[in-house]
């Protein structure tokens, strides 16, 4: 992504306060064009056009580009870490993320509870959960956990009961039962607490300090890289957890053309060089440590006890972690093997392909969450971001932060305005959306998106 720092664009600027981004990311949004060839990059491509293969330099800092793109992605400013000022490891933890992430002193949240202890009793939740409650501003749209344990609030996951608050009616079942459904899911929502009330959240977890410093350092390496990899979809022989197994062929069909997506026959994956998502259903995981899990990297398994990390026999997300992994969920009490309560992964995959931070694929994937604990970096977000190119045919610009749907593009002779129509056009598919920009065009442009129409019954 050369080109990338050395342009001078207009970001990708929200509509209300929270338009600003730390400095050091903010250069990544991009350019203008006019309406009859900004509806090519609409369409999922998946090769360079023939002119950008035949000569491409990076585009310069020369080249006046103005796109303004609908906001995909949570960012620094989005995000609040809570710290357990009675951890030493929590403290060192969260001082690591906030410099790393740039993340202020206000909005690292300090509160007290005991440490170490698996279950986090709904006294001290209670009084952790006022804490934060006062002091996260309306404007914090996500969680940063930073610890280990505790890993559940009573009956609910840790990440669950700070999401949704603890509420076991809802969001906890004696046996195999069904829970509440969150309205997360799946959502277009771009600030969580905003529209819903609710704060995604996710744990700072690992091994030990140092290990999860490093899945912090992987996070911040992956955003806006676009890594080569491939998805690994592993359809095992335990009939019990192999439950997504049925989704796979769908998941291929609708993401293949966006990411390479590899379905293998087999209860383990073994020595490969470039793992971006694998997704498994055992209760023991064989072979994590053999692949090299690239920056970014998702990865999880279907099973009772995933999310228990200590005693429960099985394979935890902090072993995918310690593998290299950037994010992992697994169940933190008995779910049963419910597909709602694990992710759906042409949903995970879909919106992290699609630009989205780890935190809001994660979350949008699981329909019934009150049992499931999200670790990993929230902020990671390896898909996101715009890259230029200059070309015989002009300057292409590419981005995979554009979902699927109906956009009105407008144009304006100022950054300010005013907008006037231009045309309506339809994002198709998945991947990488490409657009050749005609020189000489001085206009400002914008995409809005468009409500979809609804569908009789639904």
């Amino acid at each position: 992504m050369g080109s990338r720092s050395a342009l001078r664009c207009l970001c990708q600027a929200r509509s209300s306060a929270r338009a600003s981004r730390p400095a050091r990311r903010s250069a990544r949004c991009l350019a203008s064009g006019l309406a009859s060839v900004l509806a090519v990059v609409l369409a999922a491509a998946v090769a360079p056009p023939a002119a950008a293969q035949r000569a491409s330099t990076a585009a310069g800092p020369e080249e006046q580009l103005r796109l303004s793109l609908p906001p995909i992605g949570l960012r620094s400013r989005d995000v609040a870490i809570v710290v357990n000022d009675a951890d030493p490891a929590s403290v060192e933890v969260a001082r690591y993320y906030a410099a790393k992430r740039g993340i202020p002193e206000e909005r690292v949240i300090h509160v007290r509870f005991t440490p170490g202890q698996p279950v986090m009793p709904f006294g001290e939740y209670l009084r952790v959960r006022e804490v934060l409650d006062a002091k996260a501003g309306h404007d914090v749209q996500a969680l940063a956990l930073a610890w280990t344990y505790p890993f559940r609030v009573e009956c609910m996951s840790v990440t669950s009961a700070f999401a949704l608050g603890f509420d076991p009616g809802a969001y906890c079942a004696e046996g195999c039962h069904m829970t509440k459904a969150q309205p997360y899911f799946n959502s277009r929502s771009t600030a969580p607490f905003t529209d819903l009330r609710m704060r995604p959240a996710m744990l700072l977890a690992g091994k030990d300090v140092e290990s999860v410093k490093r899945m912090i350092d992987r996070g911040l390496r992956s955003d806006e890289s676009w890594p080569d990899g491939k998805a690994y979809l592993l359809s095992t022989r335990d009939p019990h957890r192999n439950v997504r197994a049925a989704s796979f062929e769908h998941v291929r069909t609708m993401l293949g053309t966006a990411y390479p997506i590899e379905r293998i026959d087999a209860d383990a994956l073994e020595g490969k060089p470039d793992v971006m998502f694998h997704f498994t259903g055992v209760a023991q995981v064989a072979g994590i440590a053999s692949n090299r899990f690239l920056d970014g990297a998702i990865a999880d398994h279907l099973t009772s006890h995933g999310g228990v990390l200590s005693g429960a026999g099985q394979t935890t997300v902090l072993e995918w972690l310690a593998a290299g992994a950037t994010g992992s969920y697994g169940a933190s009490i008995e779910p049963c093997n419910f597909l709602a309560k694990f992710p759906d992964i042409g949903v995970v995959m879909g919106r992290y392909l699609g630009g989205e931070s780890l935190v809001e694929a994660y979350w949008k994937s699981v329909l019934m969450p009150g049992q499931g604990l999200f670790v990993g970096d929230p902020l990671a977000r390896p898909f996101g971001g715009l890259r230029a190119t200059r070309t015989a045919a002009g300057t292409v610009i590419e981005t995979r932060a554009l979902p699927p749907g109906p956009y009105l593009l407008e144009a304006s002779r100022s950054t300010i305005g005013p907008f006037q129509p231009v045309s309506t056009v339809a994002a198709m598919g998945f991947g990488v959306r490409r657009v050749t920009l005609p020189a000489n065009d001085s206009r400002y442009f914008r995409l809005r998106r468009l409500a979809e129409p609804t569908r009789p019954g639904s």
